[in-house]
């Protein structure tokens, strides 16, 4: 088992990434919010990887943080979701905000996910849910954790409506990811107009 690579980005192809170590290139499939961070090709990376063997291939799948990695690995392991539906998952939707969604029961949320139907959706939320309490970041505490789970889905919905806008506008998905995770760094996501983030996107993305 191949548990994590640190070695130089040689190339970053959302969804693969190409990582040289020891004289090794290593392919890995990451999600976008792990290729949205590693933009400077010869810099160093670190990337905690799962290695799943199938009869045609054996394939890595990498991430930035060992809890995304765990995640995934939860994913895969609930019946009808393979690594590449995991992968997208976590592509289509960031780590914390998917699990904001399992926590708060949103499988509403969940079914706009390319690949995920509504019956997978709810065996997300029901499988999940449990397994999910002690994410980083999620408070315990009823009425705090409740407020967080109502900001993190608010932040996520204006987040999608945000790249529909920058896609419609003949930008590319990557792009759009790279300039969101970029805004979500100096903005609140939650507290602020979809509009206002519209133009803070634009006046990003045209800099």
């Amino acid at each position: 088992m191949i548990g994590r690579i640190r070695g130089t980005l040689i190339e970053n192809d959302a969804p693969v990434l190409l990582v040289e170590a020891s004289g090794v290139a290593y392919e890995v499939q990451a999600p976008v919010g792990t290729c949205a961070e590693m933009q400077q090709i010869g810099a160093e990376v670190i990337l905690h990887t799962h290695l799943s063997v199938s009869e045609n291939a054996h394939q890595l799948y990498g991430f930035s943080k060992r809890r995304d990695r765990q995640l995934f690995r939860n994913l895969i392991k609930i019946n009808g979701v393979g690594p590449k539906l995991g992968l997208a998952i976590l592509s289509g939707m960031s780590p914390d905000d998917f699990v904001s969604c399992v926590l708060a029961d949103e499988a509403n949320l969940l079914v706009k996910i390319p690949g995920i139907g509504k019956k997978t959706a709810e065996r997300l939320v029901i499988e999940l849910r449990d397994k999910l309490n002690d994410w980083e970041g999620v408070t315990n505490t009823t009425g705090s954790a409740a407020d967080t789970g109502s900001d993190k889905l608010q932040a996520h919905k204006k987040s999608a409506e945000v790249e529909s806008a920058l896609m419609a506008l003949g930008y590319k998905a990557q792009q759009a990811n790279h300039v969101l995770a970029q805004l979500a760094e100096q903005v609140d996501f939650a507290s602020t107009e979809t509009s206002e983030l519209v133009r803070l996107a634009l006046k990003s993305v045209n800099n």
